[in-house]
């Protein structure tokens, strides 16, 4: 059964433009070691919550844009491999492909899909 990575973080508003290159280059990566898709959406109508929401959780800056991606595996055995082999690519190390956001804030977990309507 395919299995779901997704993650939510805040970017500058500024590094829109440094954000999806470097979202297009890690894409490459995870579909090169076994990643069937990877989506990144940036947020454009992602309202602040009263008790939680996206930017709450991201901690986001008045100056800063939540964006959403998922990668969509074909198994989590697959995720585990692929994703070893994602952190160890140095085409995603920081001085080749430096990430334009915080890092600490991002939100990532792992998904088993129980609907897939």
């Amino acid at each position: 059964m395919t299995y779901v990575d997704g993650c939510v973080l805040a970017v500058p508003t500024a590094n829109r433009e440094a954000y999806q290159k470097h979202a297009e280059e890690a894409a490459v990566v995870f579909k090169d070691h076994g990643a069937l898709k990877l989506v990144d959406c940036w947020g454009d109508d992602v309202a602040d919550g009263e008790v939680t929401s996206f930017p709450m959780a991201v901690k986001c800056q008045a100056d800063e844009t939540v964006c959403f991606s998922w990668i969509l595996w074909p198994s989590r055995e697959a995720r585990n491999a692929g994703m070893e082999k994602v952190m160890a690519d140095p085409r995603l190390h920081p001085d080749n492909n430096p990430m334009p956001f915080d890092g600490k804030r991002m939100i990532f977990g792992g998904f088993e899909i129980i609907v897939d309507a």
